[in-house]
């Protein structure tokens, strides 16, 4: 249960930053989802921990996962650019969480 908590932690935390862009780009309502976005964030991040997980390996998840699935989504969205330096640093951030998972 604590994966599946982080799993809508890591969603609720791109979506409210997704937002937040749009919001930037003159959309005032997705302020609303941002702030929702990044309370359900928390919320259920602490949920995660409730259940077990470790804060080392939840938070680092949390965040890792967070900055990659923002950069690629925002390539997708909003056509910014994912140089292949980027990519190179996602994947890195891949191996760091896996890693981290391991050595837990």
């Amino acid at each position: 249960m604590a994966w599946l908590f982080l799993a809508a932690a890591i969603a609720a935390e791109v979506s409210g930053t997704l937002s937040l862009r749009m919001a930037a780009l003159g959309h005032r309502a997705y302020y609303a989802v941002v702030v929702a976005g990044y309370a359900a964030a928390f919320v259920l991040l602490a949920l995660t921990l409730d259940r077990g997980l470790a804060l080392g390996v939840a938070y680092g998840i949390w965040a890792a996962s967070g900055v990659a699935l923002t950069a690629i989504a925002s390539k997708v969205l909003f056509g910014e650019p994912l140089t292949p330096v980027m990519l190179a640093g996602i994947a890195l951030i891949m191996t760091g969480v896996l890693v981290v998972e391991l050595g837990a």
